[in-house]
């Protein structure tokens, strides 16, 4: 039986995914729930899990290729009956050229042709689908698009040669052949493949070719999306795709910007107590195997100052106000995709080293691109380090559906007055934004003071919890 897995929404009302890798290829055996490829949704990369145990029939996507949640993306052949939509097998093969030219030129249906569903089959009726595992069964509202080539050969479904759409279907347009992952190259970098004389099987345009033309000075562009060290000369202007984390991220920025009535108050602190505190937790058993920062004791004081003024963790709605008596808190943080904030559940109820290992944890799955979409929904409040690149301060932007967010700037050396004499000591700056609407400016005053005095006398942190 063949069954066809169709991509998950495996966010909060995500619509497409982005395929970024596949663990599996045509005719690899697989088990229940064996991870078969990774996924960047807008949120964060995500490994699916195949629901089936079975032989791995088609790849019905490629790598760098956009799908919406719904559609079919890998089908399997299996052995248990039922429960799958079984695809008729096509009868017969039109010629290279026709099927080519069938991607490139609507053509009428044949009279009395049914609409093709995938692979040319007639639609399948609406009906439940398993999805990925765990999150139980839906049904799938979104069509896969129309495919009007053959079956690609058992060899290589995935890498089927396909043609760089024209508007024409002359034969010299035609022979124009190259992969999706080769086309999406050079549309990368700008090269215009109807130039190019492929050295592939059957005159295809491989990624040598084009890589061959870029560097020959084709196209002044570079990989889109990638931080190159350095540009080609002449190049004037560089375009990048608007996806994934960076497109969610501007959304809900500016959602947040222009809902939000934003208030933003600063502050500076001596922190030359709380710099010593970090350097005397870090020869601590306790700490041993966890980075210790200054942000774990900003993220101690900003948990014991949320639990004195509730309101500076609450949500706004349009009927009420939501105060919350938790703290899901959130860590900004700057990843190659673009920022995200994962936060950590309940912070509120961890001690000091299982606070510093959650803050670690956070950090290093954010690096590695791992952060899942269940460990960015749902904060509460959150903190921006801002101070590790640099900068002492920002007006930060708050995340929607919260209340307030703290920017922790630079620790540096500045000249204070201590006790009437002029000393130099160890300085930060902290901005506070906060949502007007429920938080006032004297409350925000309050949990901004409170705050710097615990990060100027860390004792009081043992005084207030």
């Amino acid at each position: 039986m063949r069954r066809e897995f169709k991509l998950p929404d495996v966010g909060e009302g995500l619509t497409e995914a982005e395929i970024v890798r596949w663990h599996v290829k045509p005719g690899d055996t697989v088990k229940v729930n064996q991870i078969v490829v990774e996924i960047e949704t807008a949120k964060s990369i995500v490994e699916l899990p195949i629901p089936w145990a079975g032989v791995i029939a088609d790849l019905l996507g490629e790598e760098g290729q956009t799908l919406d949640v719904g559609v079919p993306i890998i089908a399997v052949e299996t052995d248990e009956p039922g429960g799958g939509t079984a695809e008729p097998a096509v009868s017969e093969t039109p010629s290279r050229l026709e099927a080519l030219a069938d991607d490139m030129v609507p053509r009428p249906p044949a009279e009395g042709a049914v609409e093709p569903g995938a692979h040319g089959s007639p639609a399948p009726k609406e009906e439940r689908q398993a999805v990925l595992v765990g999150y139980g069964v839906k049904t799938g509202a979104s069509k896969r698009r129309a495919r009007k080539t053959p079956s690609a050969p058992e060899t290589a479904p995935a890498e089927a040669l396909v043609v760089t759409p024209v508007a024409s279907v002359s034969p010299a347009r035609l022979a124009v052949l190259a992969k999706p992952p080769v086309r999406k190259l050079a549309k990368d970098l700008g090269v215009d493949l109807t130039t190019l004389k492929g050295t592939g099987p059957q005159g295809s345009i491989t990624r040598d070719d084009i890589q061959a033309a870029a560097t020959a000075g084709q196209t002044p562009g570079q990989t889109v999306g990638q931080q190159a060290a350095s540009v080609q000369p002449g190049v004037r202007e560089e375009r990048i795709p608007v996806k994934g984390v960076r497109k969610m991220t501007a959304q809900a920025m500016v959602a947040s910007a222009f809902t939000a009535p934003h208030v933003t108050e600063f502050l500076q602190v001596d922190v030359t107590a709380t710099m010593a505190a970090v350097q005397r937790l870090k020869t601590l058993a306790d700490f041993a195997e966890v980075k210790v920062s200054p942000l774990l004791l900003v993220a101690k004081a900003v948990l014991v100052a949320a639990r004195r003024y509730p309101m500076i963790n609450s949500s706004w709605t349009d009927e009420e106000i939501v105060v919350k008596h938790y703290v899901n808190l959130g860590i900004a943080a700057a990843t190659p995709r673009g920022l995200i904030v994962p936060n950590i559940k309940d912070a509120q109820a961890l001690s000091l080293p299982e606070l510093a290992k959650a803050l670690t944890a956070l950090a290093e799955t954010a690096r590695a691109g791992r952060t899942q979409p269940a460990e960015m929904s749902g904060g509460t409040f959150t903190i921006t380090n801002v101070g590790v690149f640099g900068v002492d301060t920002g007006t930060p932007i708050l995340n929607p559906g919260e209340s307030a967010i703290l920017a922790f700037g630079q620790v540096r050396d500045m000249p204070w007055v201590v006790d009437g004499e002029l000393a130099v000591r160890k300085v930060t700056t902290l901005a506070l934004s906060f949502d007007h609407r429920i938080v006032d400016g004297e409350l925000g005053s309050l949990f901004l003071r409170d705050v710097g005095a615990m990060l100027e006398d860390p004792l009081r942190m043992l005084a207030w919890s």
